[in-house]
């Protein structure tokens, strides 16, 4: 009988050790090396249950045929988005949040919008019982003739089901609760994960079933698992969003099938996931018209435009050093904006307290933001506000200049859908442009001159 050991693996990296350590030495993370068993290198070999190459010919590129990759439409225009188009055929989508933030939910209805065109869809559960499943798609209205419950841990199991029903679609809910029998470890171990992500691979590849793995997160935000569990898949979506609000962003970080930009925008209901087919007027929906500190923003996420708030409150400081709060911004870009107001503006922050927010939950990581943030700040600075039909939006040196940013006539565009009349953009962009009929492009060069502008 084969003997067992106790050995460390990094839950980061997969980076094995005899001994326990804080820090990885691989990759040198901290506090990620966890307990494992696994086989003696003494004991007997077994025969490899892992299925044999497929044993084809090497071909030249020019000879390798170009086959139209296939897509399936989700039926939700928001994750059909994200993903590039649709569902690829074969493809391996891996997707993560935060719990209850409504991964088996979007899941389970794309599931429903497949089975009623026709197509054959198997959802595997390995957290849930096939009763909890049935009361969560009659809470959402899901009667599908073509959807197939399994509720199993053991993907051997799962395998043979796959193979006997071969449907177009299969979700796996969630990846680190399944296990392989002959394997020691338990599930959810490093080694678990990765073996059971290559069978699946496999699988998907082989059979051209299309895959979704449910992925949990850890504290930091991260998908839990070894990280080469991210570079096996074809896509990795993260669902992002408080749970004390209704709105969920889904952003594609990987994605070999289309643009890792792209942004979907949903609102949580107690029907299900439901599309938000406008997300700036729902952004600014809330506003408050004529308060200080308040500034519009034309944002880019990917190809979409989104219009935003961005709120910044200056209050008088009671302490030594003065607090800087951002939510929905880089921090250190915030306070290098401040202190290019303070020594090319002569803004005084030194005794200030400020407090800058993205309303909506966005995060804001383009330069472009760059002027937008800087004029919500100085509004608050001199208590007056901008006005309710001006956007602002360019890039901050250090100098003080306020240099070009890209895609503008998209971002224009979005304004004046919205009804944006007047804009405060980089003087650089209007070489370039056109000016709409019945807005105002006003172009700056400096930040002290956008201020002068707007108040």
């Amino acid at each position: 009988m084969a003997k067992s050991k106790v050995c460390f693996a990094c839950t980061a990296c997969g980076y094995e050790s005899p001994k326990w350590a804080g820090r990885c030495p691989s990759c040198g993370a901290w506090n990620t090396m966890e307990e494992t068993i696994s086989s003696s290198a003494a004991a007997p070999v077994k025969a490899a249950k892992q299925r044999p190459g497929s044993g084809v010919a090497a071909m030249l590129l020019r000879d390798i045929p170009e086959d139209t990759t296939i897509r399936t439409s989700t039926g939700i225009s928001e994750l059909d988005r994200v993903l590039g188009g649709g569902i690829v055929e074969g493809g391996l989508m891996l997707l993560g949040g935060d719990p209850g933030i409504g991964k088996s939910t979007l899941l389970i209805q794309v599931c429903d919008h497949l089975c009623r065109n026709g197509k054959k869809v198997l959802y595997v559960s390995g957290e849930e019982s096939a009763r909890q499943i049935k009361l969560r798609a009659k809470r959402l209205q899901i009667t599908s003739d073509n959807l197939y419950v399994l509720a199993e841990n053991a993907l051997d199991n799962i395998e043979t089901r796959m193979q006997e029903l071969a449907p177009d679609m299969m979700v796996v809910d969630s990846i680190q609760t399944m296990y392989r029998p002959e394997m020691a470890s338990a599930p959810g171990s490093i080694s678990q994960i990765r073996e059971c992500t290559s069978l699946l691979m496999r699988m998907a590849k082989e059979s051209g079933t299309a895959i979704f793995l449910v992925g949990h997160v850890t504290k930091d935000g991260a998908i839990a698992g070894p990280r080469m569990l991210e570079h096996m898949v074809d896509v990795v979506l993260y669902f992002e969003g408080d749970n004390q609000h209704q709105y969920r962003l889904l952003r594609a970080v990987k994605n070999r099938f289309g643009s890792v930009n792209e942004l979907g925008v949903f609102q949580m209901t107690g029907d299900g996931m439901k599309v938000v087919p406008n997300p700036s007027e729902q952004l600014l929906s809330h506003r408050a018209k004529g308060a200080s500190g308040s500034v519009v923003f034309c944002g880019l996420e990917g190809s979409r435009p989104l219009l935003c708030d961005v709120q910044a409150l200056a209050a008088q400081s009671y302490f030594g050093t003065p607090r800087r709060t951002v939510g929905g911004a880089d921090t250190g870009r915030v306070a290098l904006l401040l202190a290019v107001l303070e020594k090319r503006c002569g803004c005084k922050t030194y005794n200030q307290d400020i407090y800058i927010n993205i309303a909506g939950g966005l995060e804001l990581s383009e330069p472009a933001a760059d002027l937008a943030l800087c004029a919500a700040v100085v509004s608050s600075l001199k208590d007056m506000a901008v006005g309710p039909e001006i956007a602002v939006m360019g890039e901050v040196g250090l100098a003080g200049e306020v240099r070009a940013i890209p895609q503008c006539e998209r971002r224009i565009a979005e304004c004046e859908r919205l009804g944006f009349h007047t804009l405060v953009l980089p003087k650089e962009n209007m070489k370039q442009l056109r000016t709409p009929e019945g807005m105002k492009l006003i172009g700056v060069d400096t930040v002290m001159q956008a201020i002068s502008v707007l108040f």
